[in-house]
């Protein structure tokens, strides 16, 4: 399942951190684990449900809006020694002990030293004066240079420094680099990325958010706030540091999404939305948000897939499992990330942090993220804003795989629902939905739940194409 990126404490209600919860929330469970670590969920993964999708869920997917206890950090200095019970061996860095004098040879007796004659001395006045004048100038002139060396050598020492030690430091104008894309991108984005402290009645855990109005309105996922839903509170961080306590506007957990409101705030700086229709593979992206509880995180990548389709578990208050039609980015998100905000190079909101997947229930990032893209959750949020509820599109059947061939197998069609409208049969294959390839039920599941009800969408089958009106899911 994926793992929701945020973090709580205690059980968890929702398919947030793997066995835990996800990158919205930093998980602090003080109670037995919420959902099974082994498959996908948005940083804490359900069972997905068998009636909708009959294909096992990918395992290790963490939500980012888990509950998973937040990992100690230690320092210090590494410490070395020998075998236990014996001191550690220095190496040897003395000279090396004198070699004992050779013996004498007691085959050649020692011979006599040579003497030779002195030659004699001469005589004369005027070579011993140019002597003593050369000793002098060589007396004057040494005296001179060890002034030099010695003055040198006191600037070596305890004093000061002739290296780089001793030279000033650069303005800080010099000092700074050009600016980079991505710090350009940071200082414009980053004062509308807001960090959530969840209370709840069995958990407390940590998640992200973007500011959507001036006056306090806000955007993150579900499984960030759910716990404090019944009872409990939500407090809100700014970049800045003001606090102020948010309330829940509404929320779906059919899409993973919620809209809360700070309270008593005016004159926010609102996050500027793009298109997650014109993301294209490759395409550079950042992330956003608080992970592990470090407030104003900013991480760089590219997107990786685009229409990945993740499960990640049945959340609370979902009658189905939550299947996201997710951007994949390599961007770093962990626990706490959820909720946050993953922008182009422009600064415009793309995607919403909302899963990863991990190679255990207690993992951070390995590079595999997943968004929900904007444009899905923009709709969404405009619904839950203006009613408190969210509606939900669906075709009326229910899939499974076949393992001899890709696509989604239909096995049963509801009763008047879109799909029987349209002609689709119990056993027939969908190999496209709209523009969107369908390789498994799973595919088709999360296709369909990107959509709106009304919409029509184009069903390519493994023998025919055809028409069908999406319907509103019941509440």
């Amino acid at each position: 399942m994926a793992n929701h990126p945020s973090d709580h404490d205690g059980a968890s209600g929702g398919p947030d951190e793997g066995a835990l919860r996800g990158p919205g929330d930093q998980a602090h469970h003080a109670g037995p684990p919420g959902r099974g670590a082994e498959g996908w969920a948005p940083y804490g993964g359900g069972p997905s449900s068998a009636a909708t999708a009959e294909m096992p869920a990918p395992g290790g997917w963490q939500g980012h809006g888990g509950y998973a206890p937040a990992a100690a950090w230690s320092g210090g200095w590494p410490g070395y020694s020998g075998p236990a019970g014996q001191p550690a061996q220095a190496p040897w860095y003395g000279a090396r002990p004198a070699e004992p004098p050779a013996p004498a040879n007691p085959y050649h007796p020692p011979q006599a030293p040579a003497y030779y004659p002195e030659p004699p001395a001469r005589t004369g006045g005027p070579r011993r004066g140019t002597l003593i004048a050369l000793a002098l100038v060589a007396l004057l002139l040494s005296g001179v240079i060890g002034g030099v060396v010695g003055h040198s050598l006191a600037g070596n020492g305890r004093g000061g420094s002739v290296g780089v030690l001793g030279q000033p430091l650069p303005s800080v104008g010099e000092a700074s680099a050009p600016t980079t894309p991505v710090e350009g991108v940071a200082a414009r984005v980053l004062p509308s990325v807001v960090q959530l402290r969840v209370e709840g009645p069995t958990a407390s855990g940590e998640g992200s958010a973007m500011v959507l109005s001036p006056d306090g309105l806000l955007l993150t996922n579900n499984h960030v706030v759910e716990e404090a839903a019944q009872s409990g509170s939500v407090t809100a961080v700014f970049q800045d540091g003001t606090t102020a306590p948010a309330q829940i506007v509404g929320r779906d957990p059919s899409s993973d999404l919620a809209v809360i409101r700070a309270q008593n705030l005016s004159g926010l700086t609102p996050v500027e939305l793009g298109n997650s229709d014109s993301v294209r593979v490759g395409q550079q992206v950042i992330a956003f948000g608080a992970p592990l509880g470090l407030g104003g995180t900013v991480t760089t990548g590219i997107i990786s897939a685009v229409d990945r389709a993740v499960n990640v578990g049945e959340e609370t208050g979902a009658n189905t499992p939550t299947v996201l039609n997710a951007l994949q980015t390599d961007a770093a998100i962990n626990p706490g990330n959820s909720g946050g905000p993953l922008v182009d190079m422009e600064g415009r909101v793309v995607g919403i942090n909302s899963a990863i997947a991990t190679t255990g229930a207690q993992g951070g990032s390995i590079g595999v993220g997943f968004s929900i893209p904007i444009n899905q959750a923009r709709r969404v949020a405009e619904e839950l804003e203006r009613t408190g509820r969210a509606s939900r599109a669906v075709l009326g059947v229910t899939v499974t795989d076949d393992p001899r061939q890709a696509g989604a197998v239909i096995k049963e069609v509801s009763a008047g629902g879109a799909a029987e409208l349209a002609g689709i049969r119990s056993g027939d294959i969908v190999l496209r939905f709209g523009d969107q390839r369908i390789s498994t039920g799973t595919d088709l599941q999360a296709a369909v739940g990107s959509r709106a009800p009304g919409e029509v969408i184009e069903v390519q089958l493994a023998d025919r194409t055809v028409q069908a009106t999406l319907t509103a899911a019941p509440n």
